[in-house]
């Protein structure tokens, strides 16, 4: 489902400035990803990204005088929905999408993209799936991949925690899945027991079987692949069964929804997040902006959403073009200066480097960096 009819009210209630579609020589960028559903907050987190960039660059001037047009589409997070909206994406004409968000309709609508010429910045799908095994020209991420993400979380459950047995869980998902695994084979190398590694379903509302099977197992730590509404619901329901293990979880748990979920039980909670790129002091005037706008620039996906749009604008300056085909070429031949480091990509479309960094969440919605 898009939200074009609502494009404009939306865009007043959220504070986000879109330039006129009456400018025919504006430069449209869809931003594709949950706008309703279970997971919208990650869909604002983007959208906070993406709209202080617009914002910046346009009263710098724009892109060789031409400002950036947003263009909102929905795909809900939903697999069935990646391909829908990206087509209309490509029927609308627009050649640069920053989306989608979540990894498995980003996986889905990937290959329409690149058959049909449309560079795709995702600044938060960490799927290895996306990108392996392909030849995509057009698909590129300014996050890092599950398989980058996972191990730093597996290693410090290794260095830090040294727990006996730890369950691994996840969602069944792209992504829940593949950074589950990523951690599990991690932790087996350091010869750390894993006695269970299970699937859940997403949406369901009583985990108690797959908690009385942690107890049993005797595990200490379990970590979770997923979505903030399902560790929510394991943080509530393992602490009503008096589950003592603690649980850590990747970026997609990083939600301050999680708090209204789990209650006190968040308390402590681990999660793997992109590096704090609004405390590093070159970006000062940039959190500024942020914050005067009264948008968070340390939420997980702010910063590499601003990244995203970042190097798209840099990269039709540096192609002296707006042809997607020529933008893809320029963006997989240099390297950009932005918030969240020196962002280069392999063949593939990923990230050479990315800094990923472990906080202790905690009740009143807070985070802080893991010791």
């Amino acid at each position: 489902m898009t939200i074009a009819n609502r494009l404009l009210p939306l865009a007043v209630a959220l504070g986000m400035t879109f330039a006129s579609a009456a400018h025919a020589d504006a430069i449209k960028i869809a931003v594709v990803g949950p706008m309703t559903g279970a997971l919208t907050q990650y869909g604002d987190m983007v959208k906070e990204g993406v709209s202080t960039a617009v914002e910046r660059i346009n009263a710098a001037g724009g892109v060789d005088g031409k400002k950036i047009e947003v263009v909102l589409i929905d795909d809900g997070c939903e697999p069935k929905q990646g391909p829908v909206a990206a087509n209309r994406v490509v029927n609308d004409g627009i050649g640069f999408v920053v989306g989608h968000v979540c990894s498995g309709a980003t996986i889905a609508a990937a290959d329409i993209y690149n058959n049909e010429g449309v560079v795709m910045v995702t600044p938060s799908a960490t799927a290895p799936a996306l990108t392996d095994g392909k030849n995509h020209e057009f698909i590129f991420r300014t996050i890092g991949r599950d398989d980058q993400q996972g191990p730093a979380a597996a290693r410090y459950i290794i260095d830090k925690i040294k727990p006996a047995k730890v369950a691994v869980l996840h969602d069944k998902q792209s992504y829940g899945q593949g950074i589950a695994t990523a951690v599990r084979s991690t932790l087996q190398e350091a010869k750390i027991e894993v006695p269970v590694f299970e699937g859940i379903n997403a949406g369901d509302s009583d985990y108690s079987a797959v908690i009385t099977k942690l107890k049993s197992a005797g595990v200490e730590f379990v970590y979770f692949g997923g979505y903030h509404p399902e560790a929510g619901l394991l943080l509530r329901q393992a602490a009503e069964q008096g589950l003592k293990a603690r649980f850590m979880g990747p970026e997609g748990t990083g939600n301050p929804d999680i708090n209204a979920i789990a209650g006190n039980a968040v308390e402590g909670f681990l999660v793997t997040l992109p590096a704090d790129f609004s405390a590093n002091p070159d970006n000062a005037a940039l959190t500024k902006a942020f914050t005067d706008k009264k948008r968070n620039p340390a939420g997980a996906f702010q910063m590499t959403a601003y990244t995203a749009t970042q190097v798209i604008a840099d990269g039709i300056k540096g192609a002296k073009s707006t042809d997607p085909v020529k933008v893809a070429k320029y963006l997989h031949a240099n390297s950009f200066d932005t918030p969240v480091g020196k962002v280069e990509w392999t063949p593939q479309g990923d990230l050479k480097n990315f800094e990923f960094d472990v906080f202790t969440w905690h009740k009143d919605g807070s985070k802080t960096v893991a010791k």
